[in-house]
């Protein structure tokens, strides 16, 4: 799966959000200052080059939908950003956004908690 430039995915998270979408729809979505109606159909056609975005034809007019789901890209980016930037280490980019970000107690506890919950359902799950 290809990686999504900041405006590909800036389109992207609005049909994740719409579902399904007409150009105009999505730039309604947009901030201001809008980009124009062409801009905004270019990236759409590259997302569907890119195989990221299907759609359906009423006469001129198209209606664009996601093909690839919001968690499956999530999943495959986070992944790519691991690797890329924390050498593949999960426990390397946890120590950083701990250090870097300056997390409050409760935000850390919360993620032990977290972390102490998937422990615990692996745990049963290799019984």
């Amino acid at each position: 799966m290809k990686q999504l430039t900041r405006a590909e995915e800036q389109i992207m998270q609005i049909l994740w959000k719409l579902e399904k979408a007409f150009v105009k729809d999505i730039i309604v979505h947009l901030p201001d200052p809008k980009p124009a109606y062409n801009t905004v159909s270019t990236i759409i056609r590259i997302l569907e080059k890119k195989g990221f975005v299907g759609y359906k034809a009423y006469g001129k007019t198209h209606e664009y939908y996601p093909l690839v789901n919001k968690p499956e890209y999530t999943q495959k980016y986070l992944r790519n950003f691991v690797q890329n930037y924390f050498s593949n280490s999960y426990k390397q980019m946890v120590s950083f956004f701990a250090r870097e970000e300056k997390l409050s107690i409760s935000e850390m506890e919360e993620m032990r908690q977290l972390i102490e919950q998937e422990i615990e359902k692996q745990k049963q799950g290799n019984e």
